[in-house]
């Protein structure tokens, strides 16, 4: 039986695979462990099944087989969590390798088209905005694609235009770095919403005020601009698409992406509709005089939620020399 686990800055999410089908999928809070093989060996044991390898995909940098997480306050060694869990080695891999490792797994009915694009054999890339922002790369080989992990989403915010230059002065005045996991993620919403209200750009109704101290914010602003309840939330989420959309396109740009542009993560799925309307793919062409080539490149959204564990299941069959099932 492999383990397979994707750790993110809010949730860790661990299952069982002996085929592309997960079994005992447990969601645990990762903020109240105090790391890594904690978790996994109270699964496992909960399980109560034998393992023989283990991968698992987490949000953040790896080297040596060590990550500390920029979102959560753990280090994780891959050789303590195999010591841990009694196996020689467990693969420890960035999350968005993992979920470009998943990507090779799904099935056509796991997307939404955003543009359908010419079809091409050429690299794609991956960009995930949730609780941080992920990007990754997959090189196409004449055969294959290769996943290849990036901490881009801790590059330099670039604005485009005067409202999102005032919204980096803004930031700036926070932080001494603004990356674009400041503005592209579910904090980042919440930082565009709050740019919105301080430089009164946009009023904020008491009724929301009060809605976002007491639930989750990104997830109110998300909710209330979807349904159109408040003005702010419509601004807020207008800027957030249109970031979201040019930075899709500074990607693609990076890797010369012809196969395809993916968005993963919590946050597209939730608004796919509104990334079906113009305001994201408009951002995404925006690119001068290389528009025509962005005019030609698929953008997905991946719609199954379990990609991110697919993949890290992957790692680990190949690691251990076994094969998946179907």
């Amino acid at each position: 039986m492999i383990l397979a686990g994707d750790i993110g800055g809010t949730n860790t999410r661990l299952a069982l695979f002996d085929s592309l089908q997960p079994r005992n999928l447990e969601v645990f809070p990762s903020a109240q462990y105090a790391g890594l093989e904690e978790i996994a060996a109270k699964f496992v044991a909960q399980a109560g099944a034998p393992v023989t390898a283990a991968c698992f995909g987490i949000a953040g940098p790896v080297r040596d087989g060590v990550s500390k997480t920029p979102n959560l306050s753990w280090v994780v060694d891959a050789r303590q969590v195999a010591a841990a869990l009694g196996l020689k080695q467990v693969g420890l891999i960035n999350d968005l390798e993992a979920n470009a490792w998943g990507i090779r797994v799904l099935q056509p009915s796991d997307f939404v088209t955003l543009n359908q694009g010419t079809s091409s054999s050429g690299n794609c890339a991956l960009l995930s905005a949730g609780t941080g922002l992920g990007q990754a790369g997959l090189l196409a080989d004449g055969k294959t694609y290769r996943p290849v992990a990036s901490e881009g989403g801790h590059a330099d915010f670039a604005p485009r235009g005067e409202t999102e230059i005032e919204l980096l002065r803004y930031l700036l005045a926070r932080w001494s770095h603004v990356s674009y996991e400041r503005v592209l993620s579910g904090p980042g919403l919440v930082n565009i919403y709050q740019f919105l209200r301080d430089t009164g750009r946009a009023l904020e109704p008491a009724w929301l005020a009060q809605r976002i101290g007491r639930e989750n914010p990104s997830a109110v602003i998300g909710e209330t601009a979807l349904s159109a309840e408040a003005d702010i939330s419509v601004q807020a989420l207008d800027i957030f698409v249109s970031i979201y959309g040019a930075e899709a396109g500074n990607l693609a740009l990076r890797f010369v992406a012809t196969g395809g542009i993916f968005l993963g993560g919590g946050i597209a799925p939730k608004i796919v509709g509104k990334l079906g309307d113009a305001t994201f793919m408009k951002a995404f062409i925006d690119k001068g005089r290389l528009s025509s080539l962005l005019e030609l490149i698929p953008v997905r959204v991946i719609m199954n939620d379990m990609t991110a564990l697919l993949g890290a299941a992957s790692v680990a069959a190949m690691q251990a020399g076994v094969q998946l099932g179907a």
